[in-house]
């Protein structure tokens, strides 16, 4: 039989190839390079591999086509979103590349370990780190552009696997909190698997419903257009439809960490090496938001009447659950689990605002919150003792008066996820709110703003914490190294100011690619 393969536009798939290459580059360089020599040259490598797939997607802004038959889509949201997971991740390898020994949970500085006992800080020094950490990372970063892009179910299944098996593997890297990162692992794993589980599932109905429509596959999946077609134009039993397209947003919700699929996030966040945390959290986010907009708006647009109450329903639940479960927590880490929860609740509120200023706000709002969290947990990093990061909210208990420029620099980031006015977390809840009213979704933007206000309460009371309270003997004093993470801690902070005092261009951008191939 004679196969014939569909035309490849390899420049538009650059992006993806170049951090594919440096991934197994990375492997390479694992099995070949002394131990001491690995750090370095894996840090390098997945910068420039970063900085390359960056300059590809820049070449091809111009660029609306889809490629490998119908399998990828490269438009304005693909473009704009990798270009985001690009930035974020760059700002994560900058995060893992000051740690490369893990102590306590996280990684410890390799050039100059300052914490632990001499025999930790001499076995730091010689051992050269847990340098896997870098091509996984590649590996998981080049799977997320993919999943932005495709434009097939089958293709996006892959891809869902493609980033999601390096992060159950990064999740499990630290060494001396071994069990509560390992159960953390675990559990992402196992819940994991049967989110992936449920999508092909509901891939399987979605097929049965367009092949009962009469439409075509493509590449073996239901490519976007087939399903559209199938759903605007058909007759066909609509059991199969609305059953494939809910088991393919439990999936995505999962990794959206929407409730209630979000049990994973608290114990994930807080057992994972705090850099990968911060990783996570930026990209893997802006990667599940990307594939569900894709869904939503291409694919299951010509049926929007009937799953905007039930996703508007999970989003007030995620607003609702992230912002009271946020109030009780004494961990900063299951804080901030609590409060991306509660924000992936406000993003569901600008996707399900099925129009083009939807669309733009939300791909705005990841953006904006990429970085505010990532340079969040860049300050968690450095709050550590003798005995590790000091996670535990009694620990930063007047630690503006130890360390006053980063107590202020958190205090910050905190008013940023409060929404407080000058910072890009205003700016971002208001796109978003704006584009559901201009759709008619007041009802999500009133659950939007009363949840707000409870979940600045936390936040807050972090602030009144740091600079109000009494340093005790158990608050660090941290002053900021001159690396890695203070690049990124600097990328992040200044990113939340500038997106809050002048987010036009930005937001120009965003409007501008805010239009998918058809």
């Amino acid at each position: 039989m004679d196969l014939k393969l569909p035309p490849i536009d390899y420049a538009a798939l650059a992006p993806i190839l170049v951090l594919f290459g440096a991934s197994c580059l990375g492997i390479l360089v694992e099995a070949i390079l002394p131990r001491a020599r690995r750090h370095l040259a894996q840090l390098v490598l997945g910068l420039l591999a970063v900085v390359g797939a960056l300059v590809a997607v820049v070449l091809n802004a111009h660029d609306r086509l889809v490629t490998a038959g119908s399998a990828v889509a490269i438009d304005g949201p693909t473009l704009f979103l990798q270009g985001a997971i690009l930035v974020l991740g760059g700002m994560g390898l900058l995060l893992i590349g000051e740690r490369s020994v893990q102590r306590g949970g996280e990684f410890v500085a390799h050039a100059a370990v300052t914490v632990g006992s001499p025999e930790d800080q001499r076995q730091a020094a010689d051992e050269g780190g847990a340098t896997e950490v870098y091509p996984l990372t590649l590996f998981a970063i080049s799977g997320m552009l993919l999943f932005v892009a495709a434009n097939d179910l089958l293709t996006m299944f892959i891809a869902l696997e493609v980033f999601s098996l390096p992060l159950y593997l990064l999740c499990a890297l630290a060494r001396r909190r071994r069990l509560l990162s390992q159960e953390a692992a675990l559990k992402y794993f196992l819940l994991g698997s049967y989110a992936s589980a449920f999508f092909l599932f509901g891939m399987a109905l979605v097929y049965g419903f367009t092949v009962g429509a009469g439409g075509t596959t493509s590449g073996g999946g239901v490519d976007f257009g087939t399903i559209r077609t199938a759903v605007t134009d058909s007759d066909a039993s609509e059991v199969l439809l609305f059953a494939g397209l809910a088991l393919l947003s439990i999936g995505l919700l999962f990794k959206i960490a929407a409730a209630p699929f979000h049990v994973w996030t608290p114990d994930v966040y807080q057992g994972a090496p705090t850099p990968i945390t911060g990783f996570m959290a930026a990209c893997t986010k802006v990667a599940a938001f990307g594939g569900l907009l894709r869904v939503l708006h291409v694919a299951f647009s010509g049926a929007s009447w009937d799953f905007t109450p039930v996703l508007g329903g999970i989003a007030v639940l995620t607003m609702l659950v992230g912002a009271i479960l946020a109030v009780t927590q004494t961990d900063i880490k299951r804080l901030l689990a609590y409060s991306s929860v509660a924000n992936a609740g406000y993003l569901l509120v600008g996707a399900l605002a099925i129009s083009k200023d939807g669309l733009s706000s939300t791909m705005f709002y990841l953006v904006a919150y990429g970085f505010t969290v990532l340079a969040a947990f860049g300050v968690v990093t450095l709050v550590r003792d003798a005995d590790g990061e000091a996670t535990h909210l009694s620990r930063w208990a007047g630690l503006g008066r130890r360390s006053p420029l980063l107590a202020g620099l958190f205090t910050f980031l905190l008013l940023a996820f409060a929404g407080i006015p000058l910072t890009s977390g205003f700016t971002s809840k208001f796109a978003v709110f704006g584009a559901a009213l201009d759709a008619g979704q007041s009802w999500l933007v009133i659950a939007g703003v009363l949840t707000s206000m409870i979940l600045a309460f936390p936040y807050l009371r972090v602030v009144v914490m740091m600079w109000l309270s009494e340093p005790g003997e158990s608050t660090p004093t941290v002053s900021l190294p001159g690396g890695l993470t203070t690049t990124a801690l600097a990328i992040g902070v200044l990113a939340t100011l500038v997106l809050g005092v002048a987010p036009a261009p930005l937001l120009d951008l965003a409007n501008g690619a805010a239009e998918f191939v058809r």
